[in-house]
């Protein structure tokens, strides 16, 4: 090719030969692109919030006092959780007023994940069924996560006391009524041993604790006659004698403590109860975190020592899913407030 086509070629055609318009042209196209890219992106992270979740520390707030059922269970969770999620859990204690206090701060907290409620069953289904008002609601106010597990309650008395069974205990009651007392720190505590009250004619007197840890250091030390608490702070002194077992509150007699009846077989009808413990967020918490703590819940409690370490205190673990969480204490809101109603039992 001779120099004068090779002009005519890299030439032609001559209206063509636009570079820096052209080049513009390429930059708002890569623009438009980059652009669209970040829209996408976007939008992706709005779609799934739980992406980059958890990116700091978890709080999940206790309304006991350390040392209580419901502590001892989340601090055996919790390292655990931490591992699964890659950021710490941090377990804070606000107790008071039934659990009244730690249910409507988490209520009021941004519902982003990073403030979960151990919720047991006495401020999700019982305080609504013996309070008249609440400064918040279980149903509207929390979005479920899974339930760590379920346990029956155990009605325990000092070993000094000349009491070895429920009809003992009773007869004892109402030979001493000045002395007939109880510890109760929760909704569920206080409702047992007033159907006690009322399935068999006693008088006990309700002495307020803010733990159920307390309600039994009470008992060991001579300062109530009884308590029905839940079992993980009871199962260290009923191993080493410093508590007397006399019954469970479960439907039929628990493997952790086969030689306690029940309390129909003790003679007193119609006191089972099944308690539990869970995980719930403020509502309004996007539902892909949900998910995602829903199911580090659930790896957690099907855990081998996980398991173990429960049922050496007498929870069933759980790890259900958010839904089913949610129609189980639908459920047991309407069951206690109907219970509530028969028995004329108000914390008012």
């Amino acid at each position: 090719m001779n120099p004068h086509d090779m002009q005519k070629r890299s030439t032609f055609p001559c209206k063509s030969r636009k570079p820096v318009f052209f080049g513009s042209r390429l930059s708002a196209r890569l623009a438009g692109v980059a652009l669209v890219s970040l829209v996408a992106a976007s939008v992706w992270a709005q779609e799934d919030p739980a992406r980059n979740f958890p990116s700091k520390p978890i709080r999940i707030v206790v309304g006991y006092a350390a040392g209580g059922g419901n502590d001892i269970v989340i601090r055996i969770i919790a390292p655990k959780m931490t591992e699964g999620l890659g950021q710490p859990i941090i377990v804070e204690n606000r107790p008071g007023a039934q659990s009244i206090v730690a249910a409507e701060y988490v209520a009021k907290t941004a519902p982003d994940g990073y403030t979960l409620l151990m919720g047991p069953s006495g401020p999700i289904t019982m305080n609504p069924a013996t309070y008249t008002k609440l400064p918040y609601s279980p149903l509207r106010d929390f979005v479920p996560i899974s339930m760590i597990g379920s346990f029956p309650l155990i009605m325990v008395v000092h070993p000094a006391l000349p009491v070895r069974s429920v009809k003992e205990l009773v007869e004892y009651a109402k030979a001493n009524p000045d002395k007939a007392n109880y510890g109760a720190s929760a909704a569920p505590f206080q409702l047992a041993s007033e159907l006690l009250n009322l399935r068999t004619g006693t008088r006990f007197a309700h002495i307020p604790y803010k733990g159920s840890n307390e309600s039994i250091n009470a008992v060991m030390s001579g300062h109530v006659m009884m308590t029905i608490a839940d079992p993980p702070p009871a199962t260290g002194p009923l191993t080493g004698g410093r508590l007397r077992g006399l019954a469970v509150t479960s439907a039929a007699r628990h493997p952790a403590w086969p030689d306690l009846p029940t309390m129909a077989e003790a003679g007193i009808p119609d006191i089972e109860i099944t308690l539990w413990s869970g995980l719930l967020a403020p509502a309004g918490t996007p539902a892909a975190i949900i998910r995602k703590l829903q199911d580090e819940v659930t790896r957690v409690v099907r855990l081998a020592e996980i398991r173990e370490r429960l049922a050496g205190m007498a929870i069933d673990p759980v790890g259900n899913t958010s839904e089913e969480f949610a129609r189980i204490i639908a459920a047991d809101i309407a069951k206690w407030t109907a219970v509530a109603k028969a028995a004329n039992i108000k914390a008012d």
